[in-house]
């Protein structure tokens, strides 16, 4: 079950965050989502012409956008009314194909009112379900929406890697005549579920809740619901002449699920 002082603290922090936020995606998102998050999430869910796909959590509404452009109609969602205020300023020349909502992952209710009289062909969820207090209604609703055999892609940071108080560290040797500059993680807490406070925007200070979930907790919650795992991607980004220090080049900074509803 969901803590709703929790919860509602984390919209709350959602909506402080929203102008911020929206600056800096912009029109095209931040590095993280162009280079390593939108390519495989892509990949896995294959957005086609006519296609119907509910977006949920879709932030300020780039990526509802870019598949509007594809030729997809959306049906998207967020729980922070700025956000959502946000969302259709992006997207007003497209309002016509996406069709946004107020509406809670964490409240299956809410979210069964947006179902209309075609099931969704797919779903897909950017970077989101770390920030929700409670998937299990979210995953219940998608799967409900859902025609058979429909997927829903979701992406969330790694949990292996992106524990709660993890440090990055980078080790240089000089001293055997072989020199080399090694980076890594150190990662603590990973088994217990755990609550724990973020900065979200890098120099900017403002905070939001994460929820921290092992791999185990989140797929047995999918397979629950009645989904199977049918395609994972654990992305990183390409390394290019110069780059130095920890970057998330050989280890993954987020993973990416495929489920399917059969």
């Amino acid at each position: 079950m969901a803590d709703i002082n929790s919860n509602e603290k984390s919209k709350a922090l959602w909506d402080e965050i929203a102008e911020d936020w929206d600056i800096k995606m912009g029109e095209h998102d931040n590095r993280y989502h162009r280079e390593i998050i939108r390519p495989v999430t892509l990949k896995l869910l294959d957005p086609t012409k006519g296609d119907f796909i509910l977006d949920a959590a879709c932030g300020n509404g780039n990526f509802s956008r870019f598949m509007a452009k594809m030729g997809v109609k959306v049906t998207a969602f967020d729980y922070s009314p700025k956000m959502i205020a946000y969302a259709k300023e992006r997207c007003r020349d497209w309002l016509g194909s996406i069709d946004f909502h107020v509406a809670d992952a964490t409240k299956y209710d809410e979210l069964m009112k947006l179902k209309s009289e075609k099931l969704f062909d797919k779903a897909v969820s950017n970077m989101a379900i770390m920030d929700i207090s409670d998937i299990e209604p979210l995953l219940m609703a998608v799967y409900a929406l859902l025609k058979t055999g429909g997927i829903f892609v979701f992406s969330s940071i790694h949990p292996c890697f992106q524990t709660p108080d993890m440090l990055k560290f980078t080790e240089i040797n000089d001293y055997t005549g072989e020199s080399f500059v090694r980076s890594g993680i150190k990662t603590y807490e990973y088994i217990t579920p755990k609550t724990h406070i973020v900065t979200a925007l890098a120099r900017n200070g403002k905070q939001v809740l994460h929820y921290h979930r092992p791999l185990n907790v989140i797929l047995n919650m999918c397979f629950k619901t009645g989904f199977i795992l049918d395609g994972i991607e654990e992305p990183i980004f390409k390394k290019s002449d110069g780059d130095a220090g920890f970057e998330w080049f050989e280890i993954p900074p987020c993973v990416i699920f495929r489920l399917r509803k059969l």
